[in-house]
């Protein structure tokens, strides 16, 4: 970590260049106080009125304008090209919790290696938050409260094992993995959805009504 910047005490909200809504990021600080920024959201944020905490990336993005109105000492440049700079945030932001706009809803590319960097950077909790739904690793065991009736799918980026309770198609030592069976489109018959991994690799995706108890599965 760049000498000076202190582990967050605190939720983090951080930004990348993907579909961002004013309402959106203003919605992800009232749950995250903290603003990162992905080097090229930073232009974002400050069109918004915000000015982040931390810009983080290998600033390839960082227009010169933008860079003039920011401190110099925020930045933290990370020169390698062999990592996205989200991967680069995950990897040296600390914060009991990061909620991540702005990277679900454009490039796909761009997408499927946020949530590859997820599951390579399971020591940083991260939420992705897009405007239909939001995306965790579930590392471990988690329990979530949910509304009956809402969608719960389960996917697996490795070949994991997977325990539960609390959804519609019971999870019984069910077997799922990338090129065989996967969990989407499952949905909650009992407030306390319980979903048990025996490893890493399993992603969960919920409407973003579900938002608030992932917070509380995953912070407390």
């Amino acid at each position: 970590m760049k000498a000076g910047f202190a582990p967050f005490s605190e939720k983090v909200t951080l930004l990348g260049g993907g579909e961002l809504t004013p309402a959106s990021v203003s919605d992800c600080l009232t749950r995250a106080p903290n603003l990162v920024v992905c080097d090229g959201a930073a232009a974002r944020a400050l069109e918004i009125g915000l000015m982040p905490q931390r810009v983080v990336g290998d600033m390839d993005s960082l227009d010169d304008a933008t860079r003039a109105r920011l401190d110099p000492a925020i930045l933290h440049e990370i020169a390698e090209q062999e990592s996205t700079d989200f991967e680069k945030a995950l990897s040296t932001v600390e914060a009991p919790l990061i909620l991540g706009a702005g990277f679900m809803g454009g490039r796909l590319d761009h997408e499927l290696a946020c949530y590859n960097a997820l599951v390579r950077h399971a020591g940083q909790p991260c939420i992705l938050v897009g405007e239909r739904d939001i995306c965790f690793h579930a590392p471990k065991p988690v329990s979530l409260m949910l509304p009956v009736g809402m969608r719960v799918s389960l996917f697996p980026m490795a070949e994991v094992v997977v325990d539960g309770a609390g959804l519609e198609w019971p999870l019984d030592r069910l077997r799922l993995a990338p090129w065989g069976r996967v969990g989407t489109s499952n949905r909650a018959v009992a407030e306390r959805v319980e979903i048990a991994p025996n490893g890493h690799g399993l992603l969960v995706i919920l409407p973003r009504a579900g938002l608030d108890a992932a917070i509380a599965a995953l912070a407390g």
